[in-house]
Parts: structure tokens; sequence; C-alpha cells
């Protein structure tokens, strides 16, 4: 006799069935994907670096002001050096007492530099921080070339200035001119002085006037008249005729127009006092 053994179980349910139409769907989608990727991507590394080196440049000015806050002091003294012939030490000392007792670091050098360029004798100045409390002035005066009309000065790199005090230039020749024909005076000057100088003779003074005529004045008291063209050739001529027919007599010359085509005119001192008015 055979038993039939039941064996009861949970039914297994089917397959739902598909909606007619519908799309099958596949696994889903990771949502932070791309971000993943680009975080991947970026070298961190590399931006740390450049994070720590952005801070510390922005720390190091900060710290730096620190720093010097800490340290700074007040000026206390202020050495000057140079050699003066028309301004003076003292003077110039003085000037400077202004910024004693001002911040060592804060101080700005070039304010100072700029208040003593401004003196009518200073060419330049050079100021600079002596640790701790100190600063050190560097003057160099212009050199005067020759008196300038109107009693100013002009210096060896052609600047005019008007110092209170111009006579402590000792003596000097005179040129005289248009101001902005100042550099032509003295390219002028140099080249007749050279030429004088080479033959014994001193070079006292040469005037340039607005019509533009040229006139000579020797260290012996003779005025050269050489007019407005042709200058370099008559001042040769002038001093061959010089050379052959005046420098014995150069005492008694007073006055020698060159402005002759083929020779000069001399005029005498003695002529001259004859003309002259009797008492």
């Amino acid at each position: 006799m055979l038993e039939t053994l039941l064996i009861r179980s949970r039914a297994t349910p089917s397959e739902p069935p598909r909606r007619r139409g519908a799309t099958s769907l596949g696994p889903e989608r990771d949502r932070f994907g791309v971000l993943k990727g680009v975080l991947a991507a970026v070298p961190w590394l590399q931006v740390g670096m450049g994070a720590a080196i952005v801070l510390l440049a922005a720390l190091v000015p900060w710290g730096t002001g620190k720093v010097l806050g800490a340290m700074d002091q007040q000026i206390l003294a202020v050495d000057v050096k140079g050699e003066f012939v028309g301004d003076s030490r003292v003077a110039i000392e003085r000037a400077a007492a202004n910024w004693v007792g001002k911040s060592y670091f804060a101080t700005d050098l070039s304010d100072i530099k700029a208040s003593l360029e401004r003196r009518p004798w200073v060419e330049s100045a050079a100021v600079q921080r002596v640790w701790p409390d100190r600063l050190m002035i560097d003057i160099r005066e212009k050199k005067p070339l020759a008196y300038w009309t109107d009693g100013r000065l002009v210096s060896r790199t052609g600047e005019l200035f008007a110092p209170s005090n111009p006579e402590v230039a000792g003596k000097l020749p005179r040129l005289a001119g248009p101001d902005e024909r100042v550099r032509d005076v003295i390219d002028m000057a140099r080249t007749m002085s050279e030429q004088l100088v080479a033959r014994g003779l001193g070079f006292a003074g040469l005037t340039l006037e607005h019509r533009g005529a040229w006139t000579l004045q020797l260290a012996n008291g003779i005025e050269v008249v050489l007019g407005r063209d042709q200058v370099k050739q008559r001042f040769e001529r002038f001093i061959t005729v010089y050379e052959n027919r005046l420098a014995s007599r150069s005492d008694e010359v007073s006055r020698v127009d060159a402005r002759y085509t083929n020779g000069v005119a001399v005029k005498w001192k003695a002529a001259e006092a004859a003309s002259g008015p009797k008492t």
C-alpha cells in the first residue's frame, strides 16, 4: 500500500506580468558619480601647497609689521657729511633736525631727500638709516662755473640757481644771455676759453645778446666784438691778429671789432681817453 505524502509549502508567487508597452529599467544610476570623478581628478597635494603659500604670503607682511613695530625707535641724531662752500654743515644739520624724534622705520627718506635738494646750493642728497636711531645724510653741492645775468650762478651742469650768497663762489667768469640759451653760451665759452688759455690769454666773460650777437671779454680787459654770423671764424681771425700785431701792445688795446671781412678794427685806450670830456 502506497502512502501518499502531502508536503505543504508556501506558494511561490509568479512573476508579475509586464505592462504592455513598458520599458525595462537597468540598475539604478549612482547620483554622486560625477562628483566623485571630479574630486578624484583634483591634485590635492598641489592645492594644499598653493593654499599654504597664499596663507604664508598674507601672514608675512602682518608678521613683519609686528616685528618692525616692536623694534621701532625714535630718530635721535642726524649725521651730515660732504664738502661745503655755499651751504654749511651746521645749516644742513639744523634743517635735518626736523626729523629728530620721528619714527626710525616710518619716516619717509624720500621726503628728507626732496626737502634738502630744494636748498639752492644742494645738487643731490643721499639719505640712509643707521641702526638703531640715526640718519646719515651725504650732501653734494653744485659746482659753480660762472656768474650769470642778474647775479645768479650757473653750475658746471648748466643749471641756473640763485643763492643768497653767490659771492662765496669767488672769482669766476661772467656769462650772460637768455636763460633758454644758457647751454649754448657755456659751450661757446668753453671752446673760446680753451683756445685762449693755450695762447696765454685769460678768459673773463662772454655775452650773447637777445638778437644773437656775441661779445667776448678777455682777462686783460680787452673786449672783442664777434657779432652774429661766422662767430668761430671771426674769433680765429682775432686770435691771428692778436698774436701777430697786438700781443706786444695789449695793454694799449681797449676794444677789437672782428665783424669785418678781411681784418679787425682796433680801439686804443689812448684814443678813447683823448676823445673823453676835458676837465
